[in-house]
């Protein structure tokens, strides 16, 4: 059982008050506080708070809403909470109530923040294990932008779970030994014998017509080389040192998968993403995980032999048809490893996992899905959870830009981080749904004006730490000053937008939505600017002062905390 959340003071204060409506609905009719629930109000004048319980329960009470809403109002406004961090209660049209805090209870949030620093908006630990696993991309070719996109939804969401109390696994899968390592292999060793793109033994691999072109990119025949000079090339997972020999064609596969993962790594150190375990797929053969998978499958009395195949009855688990496992000449389908795999999931004690992946893989889940069921070992319905992200547009001087000779094809990662920054590129591929098309606008990314999202926000935090440097004061006589002088509207309603914080991480983490973050943060960052030009801060009144530099410190720590949950740098000046 996990721990309770601690809440914050702004936090508790809502938790007071939905103590208290929780109370007046069950004197109103019993059973109805376990839906005690506020809403933000549409609009931000009409108060901090809504509640349309009155109109739900207007019907099952036989009254008129509005007099249900003047009972409720009457019981909020005797309870304690209410009258302790409530302003006014006021009902609007059918049988809305909004609620207005007090200022007071508002200005708690900034001594929470200043004193909860880097962990404001984390709640405690409580031991439970996730996994994530992103990026998985197949050691034949630069990192391309889906696995971009990948890259920074994965680290965003792993940081934001790690906010919610998860211990969080970063895994990376892949492939080591399919028909596209060997295309590598193959196409390395054409460039080793002096063959390039474009000769006429070049265009497919002559021992397997119906395989795929040979790779293009000019990386290849940096791999030939390093083979020829006999390199030693190390990445995080492997070591290989080349023979040099032409004809070595399975050494030259393992030089090139360990070039490339090399290759890989350092694109994901300039990406700023880490992973704790790199997972091949050639360990689920080796280590017999597949073959169990498979016994297991057929023990649990959920396959048939059919036209020379084994099949796994997965229309018993809500799949369109069932799935061949075992094709007739003894080889399995791609799904099978992928379930061994996520068997090793579970048993590693791994309670949540989410894959991130491409949408070409929104077939695979309904299989995996089924074959995990049918193995019988107690894995819930549903695991693991999915996110599949569309492919990503980049537009540079007006025209998409579609082919980088490092690749021979597509954009790379390295690209988009050498033409931009690695900040903009963790920013832009994290602020849109991950199913949504998304345009990378190169331009927009090094504008430094108000247009760019990623700058907006990173001047608000530069701003702040300006004024804080300009003051020159100890910061940490902040945490102490008298907040009473902070009662304007400008101040309110950048502290009432501080308080979201913590509700966001927690809504964000639950839906995947690193979008959130980077919509909060504009937000953030356009109540501070608000505030900035409305008020001078470096008053000669010192308590007005100090009050002001707490409130704009405690924004720069909610500015910092969120843009490191996206992997984004928070500088001090720009």
């Amino acid at each position: 059982m996990t721990a309770p959340p601690k809440m914050t003071p702004m936090l508790r204060v809502k938790q007071d008050l939905l103590g208290a409506l929780a109370a007046g609905l069950e004197q109103l009719l019993p059973g109805a506080g376990e839906k005690a629930a506020f809403e933000s109000p549409k609009v931000a004048a009409h108060g901090d708070f809504a509640c349309t319980a009155a109109m739900q329960l207007a019907k099952p009470l036989k009254q008129n809403p509005r007099q249900v809403a003047e009972a409720l109002k009457a019981a909020l406004l005797a309870s304690g909470p209410f009258q302790q961090w409530v302003e006014a209660v006021d009902i609007a049209g059918p049988g809305f109530i909004n609620i207005r805090l007090k200022p007071a209870a508002k200005q708690e949030v900034v001594r929470e923040i200043l004193a909860g620093g880097g962990r404001f908006g984390h709640q405690p630990r409580h031991g439970q294990h996730m996994m994530v696993e992103f990026v998985s991309a197949n050691p034949t070719g630069p990192l391309h932008l889906g696995h971009g996109r990948q890259a920074a939804l994965g680290d965003a969401i792993c940081n934001l779970y790690e906010t919610q109390g998860w211990d969080v696994h970063r895994e990376f899968y892949y492939n080591d030994a399919g028909v596209q390592i060997g295309t590598l292999a193959k196409s390395t060793q054409m460039r080793a014998k002096g063959f390039k793109p474009g000769d006429p033994c070049w265009p497919t691999d002559p021992d397997n017509p119906e395989s795929k072109n040979f790779y293009n990119g000019e990386y290849v025949q940096d791999i030939a080389d390093d083979f020829l000079a006999k390199k030693t090339v190390k990445s995080d997972d492997r070591e290989f040192t080349a023979s040099g020999d032409v004809d070595d064609l399975d050494g030259i596969r393992l030089f090139a998968v360990a070039y490339l993962r090399h290759e890989q790594d350092l694109d994901l150190q300039a990406f700023g993403v880490r992973f704790d375990h790199y997972f091949l797929e050639s360990s689920l053969y080796t280590s017999g995980k597949v073959d169990a998978v498979v016994a297991q499958l057929r023990e649990s009395g959920h396959t048939y032999e059919q036209d020379g195949a084994l099949w796994l009855k997965t229309t018993e688990y809500g799949d369109d048809k069932d799935r061949v496992m075992r094709k007739g000449d003894g080889t399995y389908t791609y799904f099978v490893p992928d379930v061994a795999y996520h068997v090793t999931k579970w048993e590693r004690g791994f309670v949540k996992v989410l894959n991130i992946q491409g949408t070409d893989h929104h077939g695979t889940i309904a299989r995996v899905r089924a074959g995990l069921q049918a193995v019988g070992i107690g894995i819930p319905r549903g695991y693991p959870d999915y996110l599949l992200h569309t492919m990503v547009r980049v537009m540079r001087g007006g025209e998409e830009v579609k082919i980088s000779k490092r690749s021979g094809g597509y954009v790379t990662l390295r690209d988009l981080i050498d033409w931009t920054s690695k900040d903009a590129v963790r920013f832009f591929l994290a602020s849109r749904k991950a199913d949504t098309e998304y345009t990378f606008d190169v331009d927009l990314a090094l504008a430094q004006n108000n247009d760019n999202p990623v700058y907006y926000v990173q001047y608000a935090h530069a701003r702040i730490c300006s004024v804080l440097a300009a003051w020159g004061g100890d910061a940490a006589t902040l945490a102490g000053a008298d907040l009473s002088a902070l009662s304007s509207p400008a101040a309110l309603t950048l502290m009432l937008q501080l308080a979201k914080y913590p509700d966001m991480l927690a809504a964000a983490a639950a839906d995947f939505a690193p979008h959130d973050v980077t919509f909060y943060l504009r937000e953030l960052a356009a109540s501070y600017h608000s505030y900035y030009d409305s008020e001078r801060i470096l008053v000669d009144d010192e308590n007005v002062k100090k009050a002001r530099l707490a409130l704009v410190a405690a924004c720069a720590q909610v500015l910092h905390n969120g843009l490191a949950v996206l992997g984004v740098s928070a500088p001090n000046r720009m």
